[in-house]
């Protein structure tokens, strides 16, 4: 069998939502879109929901796949529904709903449905993708009440720049958010993960978890709160050939690494195929056999090539790290120009073997 696989740490996971609540204080929804950002959400759903306070997906699918799974915790649908006839599946899976356009806020008054929704009130408040403008939010809010389809509104937005610490633009958007909706009595969600570890002054009734959940940083520097975090994943795999290469040998498509002196290179069962990120350059860390090495010359599509030039003792079968307790996703994707959120969200082919309950 191909060495290469994933290692879910269910515990690490357990710990990184505990921490979300315990930073926030607020009742927290562990966000599982993404196939939980490529690590598992049916798994990582069961691991949490004796303790989660709800689920947060980016569509319908993704929510029923849980239902189906056995999960009962609450759903919130973070794009809402797509097609007015969703409303139907909502109400009969009791998912929640954010709204965050006029025509649904028309779909809803005009649902026949068996009991009252709960609905997630979006306000755009400068990220500018989705969610209502400030001046039409007072107004949705009564509309949705006086309906008579809604049981409970929660009020909600999304910050753009909450990975920046110094950026002024999260303050404002709080302001605004504040202005428009002054007056409403209702609760609260505005923090995500960065938000969560880096805006405590931002008040929230509800955060929103989701890259913290599964232990890797937000924030492109150092953070005191991130550094608590446990990665939940470590993908790993083996050294599968050795090469002893003279110096001025070319490793790999391209010739992007060329040895400046006599070198053992590792052939390692992983490429782009499986996820890792093909643009990774030279000097990207790996770990072999417990020991900081590198990556050289281009990734592959089914392979890499490390060097073993100064770990003597490694060599085939060598156990192999690509990202996880000791080299952190978010150093390999800084390294290859990405974020950690997408190095696990293009896993693929790579088995997941869960551990930890």
């Amino acid at each position: 069998m191909r060495p290469a696989r994933a290692l879910i740490d269910l515990d690490a996971l357990r710990h990184n939502y505990r921490l979300a609540r315990e930073m926030s204080g607020a009742r927290a929804l562990a966000v599982v879109k993404a196939d939980a950002y490529g690590h598992g959400a049916v798994r990582c759903a069961q691991a949490l929901e004796a303790e989660a306070d709800g689920f947060a997906v980016a569509c319908i699918e993704e929510a029923l796949a849980l239902r189906e799974a056995g999960i009962r915790a609450p759903i919130l649908l973070l794009e809402g529904f797509f097609e007015a006839d969703e409303l139907t599946l909502i109400d009969q899976h009791d998912l929640w709903c954010v709204i965050h356009a006029q025509w649904q806020i028309e779909a809803v008054e005009q649902a026949r449905l068996s009991k009252p929704l709960t609905l997630w009130l979006k306000l755009d408040s400068g990220m500018h993708r989705v969610g209502l403008h400030p001046a039409d939010y007072q107004g949705a809010y009564r509309r949705l009440l006086a309906s008579g389809k809604v049981s409970k509104i929660v009020l909600m937005s999304h910050f753009a720049r909450a990975d920046e610490p110094e950026c002024e633009r999260t303050a404002e958007q709080l302001a605004l958010f504040q202005q428009a909706r002054e007056g409403l009595s209702a609760e609260v969600s505005l923090r995500n993960s960065p938000a969560v570890l880096g805006w405590p002054q931002v008040p929230s009734d509800w955060v929103r978890p989701g890259i913290m959940l599964y232990g890797a940083t937000p924030f492109e520097q150092a953070q005191e709160q991130a550094a608590r975090l446990q990665p939940v994943m470590t993908l790993e795999s083996k050294v599968i050939s050795v090469r002893e290469l003279p110096a001025g040998e070319p490793v790999g498509y391209g010739a992007r690494f060329v040895s400046e002196r006599p070198t053992r290179v590792g052939v390692v069962a992983m490429g782009y195929a499986d996820g890792y990120p093909r643009h990774a350059p030279t000097g990207t860390p790996v770990l072999v056999d417990g020991q900081l090495t590198r990556l050289i010359g281009r990734v592959s599509m089914d392979m890499l090539t490390v060097d073993l030039t100064d770990l003597p003792h490694a060599g085939l079968g060598s156990h192999v790290e690509l990202w996880g307790k000791r080299v952190l996703a978010s150093e390999v994707a800084m390294a290859a120009g990405s974020i950690p959120y997408q190095i696990f969200c293009n896993l693929r082919r790579v088995p997941l073997l869960y551990f930890g309950g």
